[in-house]
């Protein structure tokens, strides 16, 4: 077994969890390296204490996953099969208190669980596992620069079409398009476009809005290359841009700035936000800035920890989050510049390279 196993085995043991059964297919994905979107059917790994884990999988999908796992037991279901009978046949021991992610489960999946198990207690495992990828490894650590670089590929290419009449939807297109010819798995969340007035939605939808010379123009884009998310927010000027515009970018670039600034080991997460926050309130566009500062990335774009400033958790060597600071007005427009930054063992590394100066374009 792994690390990551042993560790769970110990938490099992002091918690008193006789069975653990893990069920989110991005779990299944840390602990073994087997990558799956597995629908409406099961996936899932059972472990006791003293014994190996073992996979349950679709038997589709049984060829990749010993192609990706190695050594490790897999048990594979059809279609036809009762998948929570054959865990209850790959008992090594007593049930007992089951340890369950209590967020990935539906109660219909729960239900059927414990019917065909015959558990009565159960524990949730998620905050174990979140703890565990909040600290990355040197590998994950690598798939990550690896899609950051590709989705600063993504948007360097989409640029080359941007002009006077084309519209959000059809820069989403060239992003989606350049995502998968330049090699990424896909997405990692809807790519979003804005230009004009609609930079001022935070979480904008493109459309049919088409660029016009006066408009801010953000992008909002990331890709899963390997398992691993990217995810970067820039935003340009098409055209000249007013006075209050260039003040408003200025002043993001500086929150942004100062935020990277703040990050060492042994900080709070909400001393980063602050670091921000403060900027901006100085600048007179506190009332505008309305989200958290940014968000854990990993084999999820958004994943522990919140980068918010009541987040007292203490940063250490490994963690990866965003850093993307935003004003939003109303009438104006918005801009948000987002970065993905690791932190080392004496500060910190921002993986996007992106030029963040205002570019015209």
């Amino acid at each position: 077994m792994n690390e990551h196993w042993s560790g769970l085995e110990q938490s099992m043991r002091q918690q008193g969890i006789q069975t653990l059964l893990i069920t989110d297919p991005k779990h299944v994905y840390y602990l073994t390296g087997f990558l799956s979107n597995p629908h409406e059917r099961f996936l899932g790994i059972l472990f006791q204490p003293g014994n190996e884990p073992i996979l349950v999988a679709p038997a589709l999908d049984e060829e990749a996953a010993r192609a990706a796992t190695g050594n490790m037991e897999i048990i594979t279901h059809l279609d036809t099969d009762n998948p929570y009978l054959l865990l209850k046949n790959k008992l090594h021991a007593p049930v007992g208190t089951v340890g369950l992610e209590k967020e990935n489960l539906t109660v219909a999946r729960f239900e059927q669980l414990q019917e065909s198990l015959g558990f009565t207690t159960y524990h949730d495992v998620g905050p174990w596992l979140r703890d565990m990828r909040v600290r990355k490894t040197a590998g994950e650590i690598g798939k990550i620069r690896h899609a950051v670089r590709l989705i600063e590929e993504v948007l360097q290419e989409s640029l080359k079409q941007v002009k006077e009449g084309v519209s959000e939807n059809e820069l989403v297109a060239e992003v989606e398009y350049q995502i998968r010819k330049l090699g990424a798995d896909g997405p990692s969340f809807d790519s979003m476009v804005l230009s004009g007035e609609k930079t001022a939605l935070p979480h904008g939808v493109p459309g049919e809005r088409k660029l016009r010379r006066g408009d801010m123009l953000m992008f909002d884009i990331g890709v899963y290359a390997s398992g691993y998310a990217s995810d970067i927010t820039r935003t340009f000027a098409f055209g000249e841009l007013t006075e209050e515009q260039i003040r408003i970018y200025e002043t993001v670039l500086a929150a942004n700035e100062a935020a990277i600034a703040a990050i060492r080991p042994g900080v709070t997460y909400a001393s980063i936000d602050k670091a921000a926050r403060d900027v901006i309130e100085n600048a007179g566009y506190g009332q505008y800035f309305i989200h958290r500062l940014g968000h854990g990335l990993g084999i999820d774009v958004h994943e522990f920890p919140s980068v918010h400033g009541q987040n007292e958790y203490l940063l250490s060597e490994g963690n990866v989050f965003t850093v993307e600071p935003g004003i939003y007005v109303p009438g104006v427009g918005g801009v948000r510049i987002e970065d993905d930054c690791l932190v080392t063992d004496t500060g910190v590394e921002v993986l996007t390279s992106f030029p963040k100066q205002l570019t015209y374009l």
